[in-house]
């Protein structure tokens, strides 16, 4: 059981859960990348929300959503049969975002140590840096250097400082930023300030998709993926997609990804061998309503992922 941790429930199809303090042998930070093994912690947090709150329930519906899905995922013709663990619910310290995110960045850092990847379930967008800080402590660098995050979102959540925050849901790719990775891949774009596209225009390595480019060339999106070498976090909020298909987010955005471009995402990484995918997180399902339809979306997004990657 992980420190800080309780459990609701677990996700369809988890395996029992791992001793982390019992391993006879603990793998070396160098085995990591090309571990197969997956760790979910669900993050029910959403304190810096600024338009629909709710997200906190995120972790809880999606596991139950999960239960509805049969293990042979017949989009990718294969069974759901890796080696990944539910690890429970963080103990967050709501009205507290960076003490918040430091306890996960332990909590994936024992993760780590044991060798098993993070999937994040928020809960906000902010809580993703607490999984990408643990996993940036394990760099040469101590930085994401050696990491591409790809990022999937209607926004940037790139302003250096929201209503004089510097942790929040809306600043959470300026603190990824500050963390210098590799490169910031960022499909689905739709909505942002122009502080944020001057900002993002004045880098070197970030590279956009907004959404209305998308619905015309997806195929550019596909290349650039199959061109990525070398480690890579994956992180999505759901208001990437339309919210005809999810509508129950923090900030929803018309004219999304659908559903099947989340897939062909997957696929592409999935078949690119020059990559190792190192963590995942999904975020701003905002519904406490059991069977939404948001939640059950979200649900089969790490349902597919899990699927590929474990």
């Amino acid at each position: 059981m992980l420190l800080n941790t309780f459990e609701p429930g677990k996700f369809a199809f988890s395996s029992e859960s791992v001793d982390l303090y019992n391993l006879e042998e603990k793998e070396s930070k160098g085995d990591f990348a090309k571990s197969k093994k997956w760790g979910i912690i669900g993050v029910p947090f959403d304190s810096t929300c600024s338009y629909h709150h709710g997200s906190r329930y995120g972790p809880t519906i999606i596991r139950e959503a999960s239960l509805g899905f049969e293990q042979y995922n017949c989009d990718f013709e294969k069974p759901l049969d890796g080696e990944f663990y539910d690890c429970g619910d963080l103990n967050v310290v709501h009205g507290n975002c960076k003490k918040t995110c430091d306890i996960l960045e332990d909590s994936v850092n024992e993760l780590i140590e044991a060798n098993i990847k993070p999937i994040l379930i928020g809960g906000e967008h902010s809580v993703t840096i607490g999984s990408v800080k643990a996993l940036a402590d394990w760099e040469e660098n101590n930085d994401l250097s050696g990491i591409t995050v790809i990022h999937l979102d209607a926004h940037r959540d790139i302003i250096d400082e929201y209503i004089g925050e510097e942790d929040s849901h809306a600043t959470i790719m300026r603190r990824v930023h500050d963390l210098n990775p590799k490169e910031l891949i960022q499909i689905g774009i739709r909505s942002f300030s122009v502080e944020e596209k001057e900002f993002v225009e004045s880098q070197d390595n970030i590279t956009s998709f907004l959404a209305k480019d998308l619905f015309d060339d997806f195929d550019v999106l596909l290349e650039k993926l199959d061109s990525i070498e070398g480690k890579v976090y994956v992180s999505i909020d759901m208001d990437a997609i339309d919210p005809a298909f999810a509508p129950s987010v923090g900030n929803p955005t018309p004219n999304g990804l659908h559903p099947v471009d989340v897939e062909n995402i997957f696929e592409a990484l999935g078949n690119n061998e020059k990559i190792d995918v190192i963590g995942f997180d999904i975020v701003e399902v905002a519904s406490d309503r059991l069977g939404d339809i948001t939640a059950v979306l979200a649900a089969k997004i790490v349902y597919d992922f899990l699927t590929l990657f474990a």
